[in-house]
């Protein structure tokens, strides 16, 4: 009987290392202890909601140490594991729900308000806080015996189904296989430098690719442990980094998760000498920022991934982390990339086309959706909608999302190119730009700025800035300034809603 168990496993070799410690309620878990709570949830699981191999367990909470619990007594069931959004509303998580046709939902009490609104029926519902408590959840734990179904469970089945974010409309459920989940644990791990000594601290949600397996799934593979924490905190991230009796060797974030460090009164003062890896992913990391970690002895190493795809792609070395800021590395090494023209050729080195990626790190296909599943593979190629270059050394530059590509006097414009050149002028706390109709040139740019407290910008100054630096074409013709940009759960910029404000 084949049975992919990563828990299980280390509870049998080393039972009493550190596994995950829950920074909001301050509970931690050997993995034995994990594994012992992993088994009884799945008991109960089986025995009082019916779930069975296949079956889909939804979970609408916050970070905690419950959710890598429901993650992993799923694997013992092999039942599907479907983390939610929580910050989308009523109607948009009964989509989910209704395409998914989960067998239990599992939420938080933060999110109650949001489940009572709910109009699709879940069979079975259980109530947690995430932070432990005389709970539904910690009920069910507690009064099972961890007796579970051991069914057999192969590669090719479907361990998470991650819904992508729906910035362009409605989210589609990738399928993420155990075969997938372990390509990433050895795509990623060893050129991390995870091994069983590795401590990481979870950030990003974990109904995100990026939170789940960068690098907290990869930690499990490799018998490291996971600080998870509830939701991003600049302050408290800087001070665990910085308490060498933490002794945190991993950090992943998206640049916004970085910017923000950088911007803590803190940051100054932070040791990071302690950390083997900075990973940065989501978005292109802005030069400026790089290079003010490189300042404090840190590499922000970059790489690309998508749901879709486990997510890593490609990624850069410490060294390029350095000598290559902005591009996304180099092909993982169980992947494979190319650059494709519109006109079906492969792209030449530098020349900007769509990226395409093939291997077992790519899902089979979307969950219900034969028509995007006919629309975005070529033989076997996925057509992940990124604009990008390769340049003669096989590094992999992310130009921009083809949809957020602007048509200026019949020119392209990238706004992350463009966003580059902007985060560079002083007084500049945070940005984006984003195309907006035009009679005379077909499209313009108008960049959305966030001032740096106690900074006086004005629009001459920011347009003048980019003259001589950026094509005349490039350049944003006026500037909106506000108070704060809005960010998805992932830290990445939601121009759909700065387009409406136009």
């Amino acid at each position: 009987m084949r049975h992919y168990d990563w828990l299980a496993h280390y509870a049998r070799m080393s039972p009493d290392r550190d596994c995950w410690t829950d920074l909001h309620s301050g509970r931690a878990f050997t993995f034995a202890q994990a594994d012992d709570r992993c088994c009884r949830l799945a008991t109960h699981l089986a025995t009082n909601c019916g779930v069975a191999k296949g079956d889909r367990i939804a979970v609408l909470a916050m970070n905690s140490t419950d959710m890598m619990e429901v993650h992993s007594a799923c694997a013992k069931l092999g039942a599907i594991f479907v983390p939610m959004n929580w910050r989308l509303e009523a109607p948009e998580i009964d989509f989910i729900l209704s395409d998914a046709s989960p067998q239990v939902l599992i939420y938080d009490t933060a999110n109650a308000p949001t489940v009572s609104a709910l109009t699709e029926s879940v069979p079975h519902l259980i109530e947690t806080t995430g932070g432990g408590g005389d709970t539904q959840y910690e009920q069910c734990i507690a009064g099972s015996n961890g007796d579970h179904p051991r069914p057999e469970v192969t590669l090719d089945d479907t361990w998470t189904l991650l819904y992508t974010s729906g910035t362009t409309g409605r989210p589609k459920g990738a399928p993420n296989t155990y075969r997938m989940a372990l390509i990433n644990a050895v795509n990623l791990g060893p050129a991390s430098e995870i091994t069983p000594s590795s401590k990481g601290i979870t950030v990003l949600p974990l109904f995100h690719t990026g939170g789940l397996n960068c690098y907290a799934t990869v930690l499990l593979h490799n018998g490291g442990s996971s600080l998870i924490m509830r939701a991003f905190d600049p302050g408290q991230a800087l001070q665990l980094i910085n308490d060498p009796d933490v002794g945190m060797t991993h950090f992943f974030g998206v640049p916004a998760i970085y910017l923000f460090m950088a911007q803590h009164p803190e940051f100054q003062t932070t040791d990071f000498s302690r950390l083997v890896r900075c990973g940065v992913g989501g978005a292109p990391t802005p030069v400026p920022l790089a290079e003010t970690y490189i300042a404090k002895g840190i590499s922000l190493v970059q790489g690309f991934g998508m749901s879709e795809t486990s997510p890593l792609v490609s990624m850069q070395t410490l060294e390029l982390g350095r000598t290559k800021i902005g591009s996304a590395g180099r092909c993982g090494l169980h992947a494979e990339l190319k650059i494709m023209r519109e006109d079906g050729e492969q792209a030449g080195a530098d020349e900007v086309g769509e990226l395409w990626v093939r291997g077992p790190n790519i899902t089979p296909g979307y969950w219900n959706r034969p028509d995007a599943n006919e629309s975005e593979w070529v033989d076997g190629w996925f057509k992940t909608g990124d604009a990008a270059r390769l340049d003669a050394d096989g590094d992999l530059w992310i130009v921009d999302r083809w949809k957020d590509m602007y048509i200026s006097g019949g020119e392209n414009v990238y706004p992350a190119e463009v966003e580059n050149t902007l985060f560079r002028l002083d007084g500049v706390a945070d940005g984006a730009i984003v195309g907006a109709p035009d009679e005379k040139w077909g499209e313009v740019g108008v960049a959305f700025v966030v001032r740096a407290e106690g900074t006086e910008l004005s629009e001459d100054d920011v347009i003048g800035w980019f003259h001589g630096k950026v094509a005349r074409f490039k350049i944003p013709t006026r500037v909106i300034f506000t108070d704060v940009l809005p960010r998805n759960a992932t830290g990445k910029v939601l121009k759909r809603e700065l387009r409406n404000k136009l």
